[in-house]
């Protein structure tokens, strides 16, 4: 299993840490800072899901009047991984 942190941008939230397993499933995803109780309900939802679903699920979500959300932060963590 490898750990990651992402920094994200323009979200309340400022780092996110997960895993991603051997069968590029995600686990453990962690947000520091934002709406706690949303961001643990993300984390729990996309738990053991396959990364690249979770990205193409959560990318492009906006929050309010921002061009991004702490979800599509996740997902642009993910497409960086999954990329490479």
């Amino acid at each position: 299993m490898q750990h990651y942190t992402y920094q994200t941008h323009g979200t309340c939230s400022v780092q996110i840490d997960f895993d991603i397993d051997d069968q590029g499933r995600i686990h453990n995803v962690q947000y520091l800072g934002g709406c706690d109780g949303n961001l643990q309900g993300i984390g729990r939802l996309v738990e053991g899901m396959p990364a690249a679903e979770v990205r193409d699920r959560l990318k492009g979500i906006r929050c309010g009047w921002k061009d991004t959300s702490c979800p599509d932060q996740l997902a642009s963590a993910l497409n960086e991984i999954l990329a490479k």
